[in-house]
């Protein structure tokens, strides 16, 4: 019998987190306006935190907060009212780094629990048992943890492990990376971090261009691995990415978390799923650091390909059942006789061909979908939910059976 399993989602805003919790994430991690390690995304309000709140919980869903910024002085003025805020509204949990933090949860005698962040670098079985007697209920591994890492960490601890499974890596130890602040004096660990590790350089007296970013992290392969020695939440990487990102993601983690729960998982759904995700971003990915130390061929070197497909085509805004009419707005072009594909959290794959009457908003007949975010119109017997994605047809389960 498996340990309660969770699927944790990021979200920027609240567009991504309800797309999160609809597509099947059981609990959505978010960064307030401070103290919070992405500081380009839109983030959280105080306001919009309550909202957040409030919409997870209806559907059973947690919010965790992430106050995981290194603390100078200056940053702590307001810190204490600030968890106070985030306990009064319900928060879930406070995903920090900085001992300080801890040190105030504790005295505050706050309700949300403890989490302890990858910033804080936890590598070894002592690191976490040291967070544990601070009160912390979990830890987020560092993303440089190998299987036998997060064996001995849980045989030795007991305590809830979270590990990231999908998204970006650092270059340098999670956490401990200061090329940002020597690059562009902006500070990797208080939320400024200008990812120069994606830069392209350029070598002394040589035409030759060079990089030292790593390829992202994908753990697909490798989930049920990860279920049976201890993992308890699977992490997915990405608050400022896009909301197709988001609900293909998590809708492919959903589903491969729960086929590993019921005993479905096989080779052919594996592969299968790997292939949309490899479509999903433009970046290489690999298992990284869970299988051994990576080495040249989880690395970028010497420039790279990061074109969009654009396959995701459009997001569903309403289906009328008396009329079998879906209302979508488009985000990539299409036209009549594309073979495309509409998924969603209340029902499998649909495949579907653009008929030959597309409509816009104002009813009239158009021959392509062409302008962003237009709204269309067309015909379909299969009842869609608001939230479906289109995406083109490019996969089909039987190509891997």
């Amino acid at each position: 019998m498996f340990e309660k399993l969770e699927l944790l989602a990021p979200s920027g805003d609240l567009e991504r987190l309800k797309i999160a919790c609809l597509y099947g994430a059981d609990a959505i991690y978010i960064g307030g306006q401070n103290y919070s390690l992405r500081a380009n995304a839109l983030n959280f309000s105080l306001d919009d935190i309550k909202e957040a709140v409030l919409f997870a919980h209806q559907l059973n869903k947690k919010v965790y907060v992430t106050v995981n910024i290194v603390f100078h002085d200056r940053d702590l003025v307001g810190v204490k009212e600030y968890l106070k805020n985030l306990d009064d509204i319900g928060v879930d949990a406070i995903i920090v780094s900085d001992v300080v933090v801890m040190d105030l949860w504790r005295k505050l005698k706050l309700k949300m629990e403890l989490h302890v962040s990858t910033q804080a670098s936890s590598l070894n079985y002592e690191a976490v048992n040291f967070y544990k007697e601070l009160g912390a209920t979990r830890v987020v591994l560092a993303r440089e943890a190998s299987k036998e890492d997060i064996k001995r960490i849980k045989k030795e601890t007991g305590i809830e492990l979270e590990c990231f499974v999908h998204g970006a890596m650092c270059t340098s130890i999670s956490g401990r990376c200061v090329l940002s602040n020597y690059a562009t004096n902006r500070d990797s660990n208080r939320g400024g971090c200008a990812q120069v590790c994606r830069f392209s350089f350029k070598a002394d007296n040589t035409d030759q261009i060079f990089s030292m970013t790593p390829k992202d992290l994908n753990m697909v392969s490798d989930i049920k691995e990860m279920i049976e020695i201890g993992v308890n939440s699977f992490k997915v990487e990405g608050r400022m990415r896009s909301v197709y990102y988001i609900a293909t993601v998590i809708d492919v983690y959903r589903h491969l978390i729960d086929m590993v729960v019921n005993n479905t998982i096989d080779n052919a759904y594996t592969n299968y799923y790997l292939s949309i995700l490899n479509r999903c971003a433009n970046r290489d990915s690999t298992s990284q650091f869970f299988n051994g130390l990576p080495g040249k061929n989880e690395q970028y070197f010497l420039g790279r390909d990061e074109v969009s497909n654009k396959d995701f085509l459009g997001i569903v805004q309403s289906y009328d059942k008396n009329n079998k009419t879906v209302t979508l707005e488009q985000r990539n072009y299409f036209k009549p006789g594309d073979v495309v594909e509409f998924f969603g959290p209340k029902h499998n794959v649909i495949t579907f061909v653009i008929p030959d009457d597309i409509r816009d908003e104002k009813d009239n007949i158009i021959t392509v979908a062409n302008h962003p975010r237009m709204i269309v119109k067309f015909k379909i017997d299969d009842e869609l939910e608001q939230f479906d994605m289109m995406r083109i047809k490019v996969f089909d389960i039987s190509q891997f059976l």
